[in-house]
């Protein structure tokens, strides 16, 4: 028997890294859990959880002792109307956890590192229309990223190439595209777009109408939590650097996610659109192209799929914190 992999996953108290600790340990590695709190919904699979506040680089340091690999998934984030206003807030965290983490996985000898990216470093440019061409890797450049979050995505991505070529420290990175699905935040104004709507729609009446930010026509493609982690796995353990896509390349309008999960809880659910929202950009798709040629594989899950799991367990959580009503259980 060989000795088991020592792993960090930073953010493993939030949305994917807990998957992804949980994958990992799945998959026979040892797993070091850190993050500023402990996951919400249910404990870590982690061997070892510690809480540590990344943006205080000697905690990077402690975080990084003792392992071969890190998964950097720690980051400060929320759906539209969080990251459209904490620019400042975000760009400031997310810069001092991502530079502190892999600045310590140089000195403590780290031999790969995955960073998580996102679509949002796409330009602004190319996604002006809902019926948008999907956005492949090199579409990143003339840069223009979503205003805050993206930039600062945009930048470390930089930041890993010039680590591998000036330090040697091998690097991964994987632009995420809409990750979704249970043990997910759902409410408190960081959620993304399907857990909003799963909460809206679990808690209204049959009949009743729902809010939904923008004029809905706005086009996204949502990929489920368990194709996400296996795919960083599968990219950690190939020889791919450059930054790659990963997500669904079904592309679907806001309006059209409302009446998927109206119709998977059995409501008729109508639209109140309020213009006045943060709504992003106006189409986003991924372009998985690279994705199937590198991996040999691309996202199983099908949105009907997802939603159902993710829909399930948002309207459980509601019933058991007694925010359900019976009438609109019913």
């Amino acid at each position: 028997m060989g000795l088991q992999k020592r792993v960090l996953v930073t953010g493993a108290g939030g949305f994917i890294g807990h998957h992804l600790a949980k994958y990992l340990v799945a998959k026979g590695c040892h797993v070091r859990g850190v993050d500023i709190d402990p996951p919400r919904y249910e404990a870590t699979a982690a061997q070892e959880f510690e809480l540590l506040d990344l943006r205080k680089f000697d905690n990077c340091l402690v975080a990084t002792r003792g392992v071969s690999e890190v998964y950097a998934l720690a980051a400060d984030m929320g759906g539209i109307g969080y990251i459209e206003t904490n620019k400042g807030v975000i760009t400031r965290n997310n810069t001092l956890i991502n530079l502190h983490t892999i600045e310590a996985a140089r000195i403590n000898g780290i031999e790969r590192l995955l960073y998580t990216s996102s679509a949002c470093i796409y330009p602004g440019y190319r996604q002006s229309e809902t019926d948008i061409t999907p956005l492949k890797e090199e579409d990143a450049y003339p840069a223009d990223a979503e205003d805050g979050y993206g930039w600062e995505k945009l930048y470390m991505e930089r930041v890993c190439r010039h680590y591998t070529e000036d330090f040697g420290l091998d690097t991964r990175v994987v632009r995420f595209h809409n990750i979704f699905g249970p043990l997910g935040t759902f409410d408190g104004g960081r959620e993304k777009s399907p857990a909003a709507i799963c909460r809206k729609i679990a808690l209204a009446h049959d009949g009743e109408a729902i809010e939904v930010w923008g004029d809905g026509h706005q086009t996204r493609s949502y990929c489920y939590v368990g194709d996400c982690v296996e795919g960083i796995y599968r990219l950690m353990r190939s020889e791919h650097r450059s930054p790659i896509n990963l997500g669904q390349d079904r592309v679907i309008s806001i309006n059209e996610l409302v009446d998927m999960v109206a119709a998977l809880a059995g409501k008729r659910i109508g639209k109140r659109h309020d213009l006045s929202k943060p709504q992003g950009v106006r189409g986003r798709n991924s372009d998985n192209t690279l994705l199937r040629e590198v991996l040999k594989w691309e996202p199983q899950v099908s949105l009907e799929q997802g939603l159902a799991v993710t829909y399930g367990w948002i309207e459980e959580r509601l019933r058991a914190s007694g925010r359900l009503s019976v009438r609109a259980a019913a």
